[in-house]
């Protein structure tokens, strides 16, 4: 997915701009970036591959080097960024966040556009999301009118943060506020970031969150809205379900207690008769201390996490190198297996590859029973909106294999989210089967939607429902009437 920071300052900002990139390392794996205004009005910029070492140890050697009282960083899962971009309306840096999911599209309109004016800063060999972002921004008479024409031209979401050759720093949510921008304040300065667990160590204060579309021009002393926020917002979900950091909080929700308050509803609608409940590090050990903590159950931990060198299973770019990683990150302990009943808790099940390798350890370790509570429900729709998982095929999904082994192609699949009826139960009987497992429940999106504590129409269920705000509250199907709109 990928996660960015910005700091204007009165003074150097350089060193909250590395701190408070670095806390976004979590969001991305491909590539990090750097860009500092200098007092010269010189761009300062680096980016480097992080896919086999931290941002940290990359941009150690940068940091000494650059000044200014304003930049940008990003931990980018797509192209290289930051970008700086030479256009009629100046020079500016920009770093952007999201999934543009008519991409090729665009880049047609701006290649057969009069486009000759425009000049790429890059270094990537083919054009990246954030220089189609960039070049769409350059064809408009300033910044501002820029991002407004990117926000009603993509579909998919792009949060974008640009500093401008004068010295401002714009802060633009996606239209649909589908990820978070979040507000930070200290004496002479401020910061617009993802994820707000990096405002007390750096000093700042909470301020707010962005609106959904929202634009706002910062100083060192405040801020301006520039664009009025809009009425729709659809936030992913699977920001407090996975992929958001324990510390963090989005629209005044915080990431640990909703997958506590997850643990706790998976143990009062599916309860099991275990002897320890468990988590699959890291985001399933929340849920599963609210699930023994609301069923009177041991907390246990026979997986320990080896995170010095892999810290995510999907870092690596090959699927069968990605399954390696997994299961060697996880070292189990026999004390806590043999002979014992446990009901694990994970965030998601995918394709089931990992889960299903784990159960097969877990009985070699002399496992009597595994039971799997997952923290939401079934992975239907692949998403349309971020880029949160590597999986580009709907048949990555487990579940979706399982419809078209049952039905073939162009089944319909809103049975297939409904736990009432008989093709969801058959889909979730089938993946126990296959995963091995003694039992096996999904979150309802109900319970879902309560641990998260946002109104349901305010938050994107798209993967698990297919039904999105942004698309009129449809499944968007291939002639889907909502398609316009949605531009």
């Amino acid at each position: 997915m990928g996660g960015f920071c910005g700091i204007i300052s009165n003074g150097d900002c350089v060193s909250d701009l590395f701190f408070g990139t670095d806390y976004h390392s979590h969001l991305g794996t491909h590539r990090g970036g750097m860009a500092v205004l200098g007092d010269g009005g010189v761009f300062q910029r680096a980016i480097h591959n992080i896919q086999n070492s931290p941002f940290r140890s990359k941009f150690e050697e940068d940091v000494p080097r650059f000044s200014g009282k304003v930049g940008i960083g990003v931990i980018s899962d797509t192209d290289p960024q930051p970008l700086v971009m030479c256009a009629r309306l100046g020079t500016f840096a920009i770093v952007t966040v999201g999934l543009i999911g008519n991409i090729d599209e665009l880049k047609s309109e701006l290649f057969n556009s009069n486009s000759s004016q425009l000049q790429f800063s890059t270094t990537s060999g083919m054009v990246g999301p954030t220089e189609v972002v960039s070049a769409m921004i350059a064809t408009k008479d300033s910044i501002v009118e820029g991002i407004k024409y990117v926000q009603s031209k993509i579909t998919g979401s792009c949060s974008i943060l640009v500093i401008s050759q004068d010295g401002k720093l714009y802060a633009a949510r996606d239209r649909y506020g589908r990820t978070p921008i979040v507000i930070g304040r200290r004496e002479g300065a401020m910061v617009a970031l993802q994820e707000s667990c990096a405002l007390p160590n750096l000093g700042y204060e909470h301020v707010r969150d962005l609106g959904p579309g929202e634009v706002v021009e910062m100083s060192a002393d405040g801020m301006k809205t520039v664009v009025e926020p809009g009425e729709k917002m659809a936030i992913c979900s699977f920001l407090w379900i996975y992929y958001g950091f324990p510390a963090s909080s989005y629209e005044g929700r915080n990431v640990e207690m909703a997958r506590y308050r997850c643990g706790s509803a998976l143990a009062k609608r599916y309860p099991a008769k275990a002897d320890a409940a468990c988590g699959i590090p890291d985001s399933g050990t929340s849920h599963a201390l609210g699930y023994a903590h609301e069923a009177g159950m041991k907390y246990a931990r026979p997986f320990v996490k080896y995170t010095p060198t892999w810290a995510r299973s999907f870092m690596p770019q090959d699927q069968r190198q990605r399954e390696r990683v997994a299961a060697m990150k996880l070292i189990p302990i026999p004390g806590l297996i043999n002979d014992r009943r446990l009901v694990f808790c994970d965030d998601s099940v995918v394709r089931g590859t990992q889960l299903g390798k784990q159960a097969d350890r877990l009985y070699a370790a002399g496992c009597k029973e595994v039971h799997v509570r997952i923290a939401c429900p079934p992975l239907v729709y692949p998403c349309r909106f971020i880029n949160f998982s590597r999986s580009k095929n709907e048949y990555d999904l487990i579940t979706r294999r399982f419809v078209r082994g049952h039905e073939g192609e162009g089944a319909d699949l809103k049975k297939y989210t409904d736990p009432e009826s008989e093709a969801y139960k058959s889909m979730v009987e089938f993946i126990r089967e296959k995963l091995n497992l003694t039992s096996l429940s999904f979150q309802t999106i109900d319970d879902l939607v309560q641990a998260i504590g946002l109104p349901r129409e305010r938050l994107c269920t798209y993967c698990w429902t297919g039904e999105d705000v942004s698309l009129g509250g449809c499944g968007g199907c291939a002639d889907c009437p909502c398609k316009k709109e949605a531009k």
